[in-house]
């Protein structure tokens, strides 16, 4: 587990200006990158309407460039939005998958303090599997709102029981783990949703 930039460790309730937030994120962040950002997406519990969650807006940037020649290429501007490239370099993989982890790479940049809100920008490969798996998660949970109130409250708790403080490093990371599995039992519940439906990646 990577070095955890501190961040709010308060699982709050949700806030109706977040959606707007996102957006404004997500414009920004396309405008900043041009067309090799092939898909900018507001992901992760701020975006699902009703989801208690840590303030930090989650992006998620699709590119069709190799992540070295994307790394290379976004670093500095998103430097210039307040972003800092963080050392993870991949995805967790679902329980289950024999995927090669080189499969689920990504970059990811954090940004913590600044006036604009503190936020996370995930670079995946189009057509990776942990590129459609965000998209996939944020659009089961807005398609089944009934769920939303049990995971808010287990992140609550979860929180409450393994995170001390704001420099609890261990308490975030095993916050994150702990996670993981219950994430991977909603993949499989919502990949069923996405085949009956035939659900398909949208562009954001």
């Amino acid at each position: 587990m990577p070095d955890l930039p501190q961040m709010s460790l308060l699982v709050v309730d949700p806030s109706p200006e977040w959606a707007r937030v996102g957006a404004e994120l997500v414009e920004e962040v396309r405008r900043l990158l041009g067309p090799e950002a092939s898909r900018v997406a507001h992901i992760g519990s701020t975006s699902i309407p009703g989801m208690a969650a840590k303030p930090v807006f989650d992006l998620q940037v699709g590119t069709e460039l190799p992540l070295d020649a994307a790394e290379e290429k976004f670093s500095a501007p998103l430097t210039g939005l307040g972003f800092t490239l963080s050392p993870h370099r991949r995805d967790h993989v679902p329980a289950g998958r024999d995927d090669s982890p080189e499969r689920w790479a990504k970059r990811l940049w954090w940004r913590r303090g600044h006036p604009d809100g503190d936020a996370n920008l995930h670079l995946r490969r189009e057509g990776s599997p942990n590129l459609r798996l965000a998209l996939l998660f944020r659009d089961w949970f807005r398609a089944h709102p009934e769920a939303v109130p049990g995971y808010a409250t287990f992140k609550r708790v979860l929180a409450r029981h393994v995170v001390r403080d704001a420099d609890d490093t261990a308490g975030l990371g095993a916050y994150s783990d702990i996670k993981d599995p219950v994430v991977d039992v909603l993949v499989e519940i919502a990949e069923g949703w996405a085949a009956r439906t035939g659900w398909q990646l949208p562009q954001s």
